[in-house]
Parts: C-alpha cells; sequence; structure tokens
C-alpha cells in the first residue's frame, strides 16, 4: 500500500519523507488556506515546493465546478510538474473532465467519493485514483472501511486500473484496516503515519535493552 501525506505543510511533508516511507502528496484548498497560501500564483509556487520535496504523485485540486472552468485549471496544474495528479470533484463535469484529462495523458483523482456507483463511474472515466472518503462517512455512522471494501471487490471484478485511494483517514487503525482491506493507497495526517511506529512493547523492551547496556559497561 502507497503512503500519502495530506497536508499542505511543507514541514510535515518533509519529516514524512525523511521517513522513507512517503510515497506522494495530497491537498486541497482548505488545506492550502490552513497554511496562509493565498493567490493563484503562490498556491502554483507552493505545489512546485511541494514537488521539490517529495518524488511521488501529487494531487493538486481544481476550484472551478464547471467543465470549461476544470479543463482550464487542470490544464494549467498538469504542467507544473509531471508529479501533478489533477484532482476533480465526482460530479457531472468532473466525470467529463476526467475523461477528458485521461485522454490527454494527464493523471486524475476523482474525490469526494461516497458510493460505489461513483467509484464506478470514476474508473470506467479513467481515473488514476478514486478517493472515497472514509473518514467522513465514519463521521455520521456509516462504515467508511465497508466502501473501501465494495469499491475493491468492483474493481477486481472488472480488473480497473483506477488505485483506491483511502482519503479522510484519521488515525492509525484506518491505516491498518485498509491495509488489510486491499486498498491501494492511503492519505492521511503525519499524526496517523507516525503512530504506526508506537507499541508500548517496542518502548519497555528499548529501555530494558538500554537499561541492561548501562549496567554491563560502568
Amino acid at each position: 500500500m502507497k503512503f500519502f501525506i495530506d497536508t499542505a505543510n511543507l514541514n510535515d511533508i518533509k519529516e514524512a519523507q525523511d521517513l522513507g516511507v512517503l510515497d506522494g502528496v495530497t491537498t486541497n484548498p482548505s488545506l492550502m488556506a490552513k497554511e496562509g497560501i493565498t493567490g493563484q500564483e503562490n498556491i502554483l509556487q507552493h505545489y512546485r515546493d511541494i514537488c521539490e520535496i517529495v518524488d511521488g504523485d501529487v494531487s493538486a485540486e481544481v476550484i472551478a465546478t464547471d467543465f470549461e472552468g476544470m479543463i482550464k485549471e487542470g490544464e494549467e496544474l498538469a504542467k507544473l510538474n509531471d508529479q501533478i495528479v489533477v484532482k476533480i470533484p465526482m460530479t457531472k463535469d468532473g466525470i467529463k473532465a476526467c475523461k477528458y484529462f485521461t485522454e490527454k495523458g494527464i493523471k486524475t483523482n476523482v474525490t469526494l467519493v461516497f458510493s460505489v456507483g461513483q467509484a464506478l463511474l470514476a474508473a470506467k472515466a479513467g481515473a488514476t485514483y478514486v478517493s472515497p472518503f472514509l473518514g467522513r462517512l465514519d463521521d455520521i455512522s456509516t462504515d467508511g472501511m465497508n466502501l473501501i471494501e465494495e469499491i475493491r471487490i468492483v474493481y477486481d471484478n472488472y480488473l480497473f486500473d483506477t488505485q483506491i485511494l483511502a482519503a479522510s483517514v484519521r488515525h492509525t487503525m484506518h491505516i491498518v484496516n485498509c491495509a488489510k482491506i486491499g486498498a491501494d493507497v492511503m492519505t492521511g495526517p503525519l499524526s496517523s503515519i507516525m503512530g504506526l511506529l508506537k507499541h508500548p512493547l517496542t518502548d519497555i523492551g528499548l529501555a530494558q535493552f538500554l537499561a541492561d547496556h548501562a549496567k554491563g559497561n560502568q
């Protein structure tokens, strides 16, 4: 499973990259705003900066909601770097834009997916990634992990190349469960990735090793 980090914070991206397990980055207008990145030129430069840090795909989201606007923005984003994946919403015009970009050889990430039917349309349109938001489904007492599992079954049935990118990951167990189900990618905050390092027995064992070493080398 690929590990993406969902942020616009360059320090978090660098830390994840330095860990040696980072495969890519996803971000969106809300995350950009959280980091104080405003203005078109500043946003485009920020995407360039992210691409300088990581080796893998970087999802950059369009703001337009109409087909023509998505095409204009998406083509501008794609020109920034070969790593850029154009992130488009799961709407009628979004699916049309996905098909357009697919035919142009531009990678896409169809976002805000909440049903198997939506994921099926995205795959039919040739999406590189489809992003079901499991955390937001959990927030409304719906089983987000079940959606990932159902999309996996459908994609395997028809050998779709579209990768399932589990989005809105909130914590470490989301990552573990996505790995069990067979999500191709997960994207979440740095804290969820770093949480995989933690186990109390590891801490206790290391402390004991160091204490024994210290006793024998006084």
